[in-house]
């Protein structure tokens, strides 16, 4: 499985691309048949609590790209989010085939 990260507009710290990386892991653990993970990073203008947003994309081949985009106030607590709104869109996928 390929993961690619993308920060918007800033440097991500290899710390936080860790920390992305080992949560796509987990959840190809629970659903083997994805293929690619895309993850962007971007800071929200103005700069308020709630400005980092996280688009993430997990592509499984012969079925539509599942998308999850989600703002909070640390890009880790975004991450959770996003992982949280795409595992229920794969056991939905899983329970029809």
């Amino acid at each position: 499985m390929e993961t690619k990260i993308q920060a918007i507009h800033f440097e991500a710290t290899q710390q936080l691309v860790d920390f992305i990386e080992k949560k796509i892991a987990k959840l190809a653990r629970k659903s083997p048949a994805i293929s690619e993970a895309a993850v962007n990073l971007r800071v929200v203008k103005p700069e308020t609590q709630l400005n980092k947003e996280v688009v993430m994309r997990i592509s499984v081949p012969h079925v539509d790209d599942y998308v999850a985009t989600k703002v909070a106030n640390t890009f880790e607590e975004a991450v959770d989010l996003a992982i949280a709104a795409i595992e229920p869109q794969l056991e939905k996928a899983k329970d029809r085939k």
